[in-house]
């Protein structure tokens, strides 16, 4: 480690780990630009244990940084080359060292049994980033390493008779879990040459994930005329001595022997890995500035904000920082109107509006999925929970219809399914965002200014975005939006797809002319029939109208309960002795713990009641971290409210993140909420975090920043202007062929350029735009200056 003048920089990291489902390509619409297509699978499993174990695998695979799992997917039916399909995004609560993924098999009495592992190195995703690629499955040892701690090469002038190496192992932290409990870890440190090596190891420390060690080692390094009889020297010759490393392992107590390495088959993955180095505050000031002035500008396409999705047009996730720092500041209402009215202009017909994949839909695309996120939750999550749990079929497809199907029964069925969802949406404009009807609104208004003469114009606008990429996408993959914990298996998911198609069309279709036209095959066409009584359309124009007026919506207060996370975790509980003064034992026990916009629960086992103890939302003051060491246990959360506070061990980091944020989100307007928290518990007559000694002492670190209100989210404005200047810094080679086409157009006289170089931008005033391309170039290159000046800071091995 070392220190400089310069603030901390902080890290920040995510996994994009994503499968899109079997039936990606059932809904033919605008919604195809959601997503990239990646896949999962794996194929060839060779055995686990027994003879002839391959007929009867159903495996599920693991996601662990390191070996803490953070993601299971569902059990795949009996196959050696099974399809898993499913997505998972998360960002990296904590530092690590490899992430792994652990094919498994249900055993006997439902005992998980490992066929193989893929491991990478944090250091060597890069090269897997954006990639798709087959790994061969790998041994799983129990017993292997857990961690590698450093790789320290000598400098190469060690030139002396004799050397003397002093090595002091001090202490260790945040050690991933081993099958959900800490490990008995012990270091080793060894030196290693040509010809041989030297290794010492440390005592064992039991039961820790943060071990202290203290410990020092001795190398004696001499040359071949200086030998002794002493077993401390290690010999080497001196043209070797600047090939010596000394290496750091931990290793849980008890390491074995590697098993046998088989052919266990392959997983393939598609992973998208991002680890950015965020600079203080003041450093991305000028970008922001410029980008957050770009609704002003004129015309919008000369502006910063516009530039950059023009140049990244190709890449699915460049706008979402542009789209969280416009929200942060309150600037994106005004920027998509602009780009809005820009796409307009280029609108020959009224029936193809919004629907191409433009700026303004990316835009607003991402923004329903921030800010819409509880919204889909209260309004779709318990009718597709019924969906998902009845199972009934649906299939009215007669080329899919499997023997003994009834397709009348059937119908029916997917009826009274549409219905419900139907209904779920079209009386739910009470709960829509405020921010998303500001931007329905002005789509309505500037969709009416464009096409005056057709009186359809006003909800084709918004319901392109409301049912087409929003409502329809959440249905036809309920996991992607958190309303399902995994993708559903393939019958359920070709109901949801049947229910997506209808909701799309009920939304879309306002004129209701001629549906069939929305419709390729005809027994869509024969169901929607049933719909045309129901006076559904009628239904749809009140709803589209309610959610794009000027008229302030107001909650009746009496919505159902919702849940909104719910899984098990491991509650503190406390046992007291006979006399009941004083306490003697804390442990923890499994329960099922609910959070649903009224309140938050706990029960003995999932779907119990009554619960074992309720607390009303309301209620809650705080949510917050825990000191590890107020327990010795990891993935700790504090509930705080009126009473006593719930201490709570998250199944994993990623887990306890997520935890975190639903409840903060849930709870962050509450009346009475904690400025300052104690990060530790209160025993033995104090806090131990403070050693205040009175219980009601005031906490001693400030409680997280309350999320803002509308949004509900937290968003780190210095991180995601980081972002940006990274896609602006890979898209180099493109700014500079804009700014070339702009001087071309306008500023230099010479021969002009071809009229297609400037197809692919969009340029209407070229010296506007020529001269926010210089100002953009200005600040990234002080920005890169910034990111070189730290980056080129040297430290040498021995330093503090």
């Amino acid at each position: 480690m070392f220190s400089t003048t310069y603030e901390p920089q902080l890290h920040f990291s995510y996994i994009r780990f994503a499968v899109c489902p079997d039936n990606w390509q059932e809904l033919k619409s605008s919604s195809e630009q959601k997503g990239v297509k990646h896949q999962r699978e794996a194929k060839n499993l060779g055995p686990v244990s027994g003879p002839n174990r391959q007929k009867d695998l159903c495996t599920f695979c693991t996601v662990s940084l390191d070996q803490e799992e953070v993601f299971r997917t569902k059990v795949s039916d009996k196959s050696i080359s099974p399809f898993y399909g499913e997505d998972f995004y998360f960002e990296i609560p904590r530092p690590f060292q490899c992430l792994s993924f652990y094919v498994c098999t249900k055993g006997v009495f439902q005992r998980d049994l490992p066929v193989g592992k893929v491991s990478i190195r944090k250091d060597d995703l890069g090269k897997y980033n954006g990639k798709e690629n087959w790994f061969s499955l790998q041994p799983v040892d129990p017993n292997s390493e857990v961690q590698v701690i450093s790789k320290n090469k000598h400098d190469s002038t060690f030139w002396f008779c004799f050397l003397v190496n002093a090595i002091r192992i001090i202490e260790c932290k945040d050690l991933p879990l081993i099958s959900g409990q800490n490990c008995d870890p012990y270091a080793t440190v060894s030196l290693t040459g040509p010809a041989r090596s030297d290794q010492k190891k440390t005592k064992v420390k039991k039961k820790t994930s943060n071990p202290q060690f203290e410990e020092t080692f001795f190398f004696e390094v001499t040359r071949p005329s200086s030998y002794s009889k002493s077993k401390s020297n290690f010999p080497v010759e001196e043209e070797d001595i600047e090939r010596l490393e000394i290496k750091y392992l931990l290793q849980p107590k008890g390491n074995g022997s590697k098993s046998k390495s088989d052919d266990l088959g392959s997983l393939r993955l598609k992973l998208t890995y991002i680890e950015d180095t965020v600079l203080p505050s003041a450093c991305y000031t000028p970008l922001c500035n410029l980008l957050l002035k770009s609704p002003d500008g004129k015309p919008i396409s000369a502006s910063a904000a516009h530039i950059l999705g023009d140049i990244c047009r190709e890449r699915y996730e460049a706008v979402l920082p542009m789209v969280r720092l416009l929200l942060y500041h309150n600037r994106f209402v005004p920027f998509v109107s602009a780009v809005a009215a820009l796409e307009l202009e280029n609108t020959q017909e009224a029936n193809t509006i919004f629907r191409g994949n433009s700026l303004a839909t990316r835009c607003i695309d991402d923004m329903m999925k921030i800010v819409g996120k509880s919204y889909l939750a209260v309004t779709l999550k318990p009718v597709i929970d019924e969906i998902c749990e009845s199972n009934k079929t649906c299939e009215i497809d007669p080329i899919r219809l499997k023997e003994g199907d009834n397709a009348e029964v059937n119908k029916e069925n997917l009826h009274v399914y549409v219905k419900k969802v139907f209904s779920s949406i079209t009386q739910s404009s009470a709960n829509c965002p405020p921010l998303m009807c500001d931007v329905f609104r002005s789509l309505r208004h500037l969709a009416c200014k464009r096409f005056p003469g057709d009186p359809h114009v006003q909800y084709s606008a918004v319901s392109s975005f409301v049912f087409l990429r929003f409502f329809a996408v959440a249905v036809l993959s309920p996991h992607s939006f958190q309303l399902r914990p995994h993708h559903p298996d393939p019958e359920i998911s070709r109901t949801l797809t049947l229910i997506s198609k209808t909701i799309q069309t009920l939304g879309t279709e306002i004129k209701m002319m001629n549906p069939k036209s929305n419709f390729k095959e005809s027994y869509m066409y024969d169901f929607f029939k049933l719909f045309q009584e129901d006076n559904c359309i009628e239904k749809v124009k009140k709803f589209l109208g309610e959610i794009s007026s000027t008229v302030n919506k107001e909650s009746s207060g009496v919505e159902d309960a919702v849940v909104l996370k719910e899984g098990f975790i491991h509650r503190e509980v406390q046992k007291r002795t006979q006399t009941k003064k004083s306490l003697v034992k804390k442990r923890f026990k499994k329960r099922w713990l609910r959070v649903t916009n009224r309140e938050l629960s706990y029960h003995k086992c999932k779907g119990e009641t009554p619960a074992l103890c309720t607390i009303n939302i309301k209620n809650i003051r705080a949510v917050e971290k825990l000191d590890e060491s107020a327990f010795n246990r990891k993935n700790m959360f504090q509930v705080v409210h009126n009473e006593k506070p719930l201490y709570v061990q998250a199944g994993n980091c990623v887990e306890a993140s997520e935890w975190l944020e639903t409840l903060g989100q849930v709870s962050r307007c509450n009346e009475g909420r904690l400025a300052n928290f104690h990060p530790s518990i209160y025993t033995g007559g104090a806090w131990q975090c403070c050693k205040l000694q009175s219980t009601t002492a005031p906490g001693c670190k400030p409680c997280t920043i309350t999320m803002l209100a509308n949004l509900q989210l937290d968003i780190d404005c210095d991180r995601e202007a980081e972002r940006i200047f990274s896609l602006l810094s890979s898209n180099e080679a493109k700014l500079q062929n804009m700014e070339d086409a702009c001087a071309s157009m306008a500023v230099y006289q010479g021969p002009q350029r071809e009229q297609e170089e400037y197809s692919k931008f969009t340029i209407q005033e070229p010296k506007e735009t020529f001269q926010t391309l210089k100002q953009l170039r200005n600040v990234m290159e002080e920005l890169q200056r910034q990111h070189n000046s730290r980056n080129n800071i040297t430290a040498q091995y021995g330093s503090l």
